[in-house]
């Protein structure tokens, strides 16, 4: 007999499932339930969702209708992005903001049909059927190739990070014409938009600029913090003693890669979601940018 599709247990996971993905949903993450939808923002008169326990994360998206072009103002795109949801910052929340609205507010958009590749950009395209004008720009990008093999171009760019083509994105740009560039200084650029979400808030909100890198080793892409500003990056637990009263040794946690991850199940590439507030994160403030999550070269066994 064929089974039956369609039941009442299949339909619910699914409306659960779908509850977690989209624009405008947010995520409850808790320490002994695992992920849950939050409910969504109050309706007109009512009370928003109250401050997140201290066992449990908040992960609240935040969509923008419009396009970003350059000069606009992040902080008062996402502040007017809050409104209708009848949501605002608080005391405590942290910012995550994906590299791509940055770079287009700060004109680091590029026209492909200005770029003229070189002879060795031609020949590597055309082997693995890529845009040479990608690559060319990929190069003038870097200050040093990693690996070129298998039509993967692997880059270190002059901010440090390891990942493909110098981080040139050509998608959710405009269809391919254009390709976006990293920032030039994520940490300054993520220091200038708490700025000025603290003069229009009166809050201290740290802020993150993330964007999507390749890991060696493993398949598919995940978020990595590209700029920080009012929070340290990583959290060294070393000297502390774990339940069993042994003294840890080498446990150095990359908070801010985390907190770009778990950003990134709620601001997907096809979400039109480019930031979101983490909420109830028990972060340390204090200074300290990117370079702190960057293994210097002499210590990489790998490269």
């Amino acid at each position: 007999m064929r089974k039956a599709s369609g039941t009442g247990t299949e339909s619910a996971a699914k409306r659960r499932t779908q509850a977690t993905h989209g624009p405008s949903a947010a995520l409850r993450v808790n320490s002994s339930r695992g992920i849950a939808p939050v409910d969504p923002p109050a309706p007109k008169g009512q009370k928003e969702l109250p401050p997140a326990s201290s066992d449990e994360l908040r992960l609240i998206p935040i969509p923008l209708a419009d396009e970003i072009h350059p000069g606009d103002s992040l902080a008062d795109k996402l502040l007017e992005a809050l409104r209708p949801r009848r949501l605002r910052l608080q005391s405590g929340d942290v910012l995550i903001v994906k590299h791509k609205i940055v770079s287009k507010s700060e004109g680091r958009i590029i026209d492909l049909a200005t770029i003229t590749p070189s002879a060795e950009s031609l020949a590597w395209a055309k082997q693995y059927d890529l845009d040479a004008r990608v690559i060319e720009l990929a190069l003038r990008e870097s200050r040093a190739v990693i690996r070129r093999k298998n039509g993967v171009l692997i880059t270190e760019t002059r901010h440090g990070f390891l990942c493909a083509n110098s981080g040139i994105d050509v998608s959710n740009v405009d269809g391919g014409a254009h390709a976006l560039l990293l920032p030039e200084d994520a940490d300054r650029s993520a220091a200038n938009l708490r700025r000025a979400l603290k003069r229009r808030t009166g809050l201290a909100i740290p802020v993150i600029i993330t964007d999507s890198f390749g890991r060696p080793w493993r398949e598919g892409l995940t978020e990595f913090a590209i700029g920080i500003s009012g929070m340290k990056p990583l959290r060294d637990d070393r000297g502390r003693r774990d339940p069993h009263g042994y003294q840890l040794k080498a446990s150095i946690e990359a908070v801010a890669d985390e907190l770009a991850c778990a950003a990134g199940l709620v601001c997907g590439k096809l979400n039109r979601a480019p930031a979101c507030i983490v909420r109830g994160f028990q972060y340390d403030p204090g200074s300290g940018g990117v370079q702190n999550l960057l293994r210097p070269a002499a210590n990489d066994l790998f490269r």
